[in-house]
């Protein structure tokens, strides 16, 4: 075993293992996670060689944010663990609410809730698209990475566009967006220009909300509380963020086409994650999991040798075939 393959985190210069830890469900916002369960999965994900974590102020409105600093500090001398958090998302959704002040209680309470006084990397949560092109918000970001509030910023973003622009801003050291086998979109141009700016990328949403696990079907269904329920069409947050924008009957005909690309002794997981780490621009993507089992199944694909090309080919047909005319134009 050579163990988790390691990545530099964009322009942050951190070495991270290229699986990480998406703690979005940890905040029970898919659905309960009692947090006994929610640290036996950090810590089986730690164990497994994840070092890398990433939260947001709004999972569970702080839930999240707090297991991960408990986890966090209870770690043996020694072993570090780098967390990416995001704000602003819990105020309206208004270009002129991301403002220094804000950014300052926003960041405050961050730093409380992870029990830092210092945090590690700090995005932009999916903002409005005009937040990438004013300039007063990044003066402010690099007023508080000079503060000490924390180390490095960087963006997540909805669109390619938002992420050209937030890539072409000297000091963002991050972008994070969408991509899996069902969004192909950040391979024309994103992946690219980060790659040559020296940006990382933060791959989200690898399993397209779980649709590329390969376990559902026609029949499935998914509790009043699950996002996959409440915004299928974009009625709470982008649409894009639930099955990827996938309509759910296409994304299941485009996994049964996936599924015989397999390779032997891979789950349908570990195959989607695998793809998404074969690409060098991507410093680290991050499934989320729900228990140690997952958390470990997951990891393991840090060690794993890349797909062959003629698989990444066979995706892309797949993308072109059923996905492409309904998804690519519209992030």
């Amino acid at each position: 075993m050579k163990g988790m393959q390691q990545r530099t985190l964009g322009r942050t210069g951190v070495p991270v293992g290229a699986v990480g830890l998406g703690a979005w469900q940890l905040g029970a916002d898919w659905g309960e996670v009692n947090e006994d369960e929610a640290l036996a999965t950090l810590i089986a994900a730690h164990e497994a060689g994840v070092d890398f974590i990433d939260t947001a102020d709004v999972y569970g409105d702080g839930r999240s944010e707090r297991l991960v600093g408990q986890f966090v500090r209870g770690l043996p001398v020694g072993r570090t663990v780098t967390v990416a958090t995001k704000m602003g998302r819990r105020v309206p959704q208004e270009a002129q609410r991301y403002n220094l002040d804000n950014f300052r209680a926003w960041n405050d309470r961050s730093r409380e809730n992870l029990g830092v006084d210092t945090l590690d990397l700090v995005q932009l949560h999916c903002p409005p698209s005009e937040v990438y092109s004013t300039d007063e918000v990044f003066d402010g970001l690099d007023l508080m990475v000079q503060e000490g509030r924390m180390h490095a910023y960087g963006v997540s973003v909805e669109t390619v566009a938002e992420a050209l622009t937030a890539i072409a801003r000297p000091n963002v050291a991050t972008v994070q967006i969408i991509f899996n086998m069902l969004r192909l979109k950040p391979l024309d141009d994103v992946l690219p220009a980060a790659e040559k700016m020296g940006v990382g990328i933060i791959a989200r949403v690898p399993l397209a909300s779980g649709l590329l696990a390969g376990r559902y079907d026609e029949n499935t269904t998914f509790g009043a509380d699950d996002h996959r329920t409440y915004n299928r069409h974009g009625e709470a947050f982008d649409q894009g963020e639930t099955f990827s924008g996938v309509d759910f009957a296409t994304g299941l005909a485009a996994v049964r086409r996936l599924a015989p690309l397999r390779p032997e002794g891979l789950t349908m997981t570990q195959f989607a994650l695998r793809w998404i780490v074969d690409h060098p621009a991507v410093s680290v993507v991050i499934p989320g999991a729900r228990n140690g089992e997952q958390a470990r199944g997951n990891a393991a694909v840090g060690d794993l040798p890349p797909l062959p090309a003629a698989t990444h080919d066979a995706v892309r047909d797949v993308y072109d075939d059923l996905i492409r005319a309904s998804v690519h134009s519209r992030w």
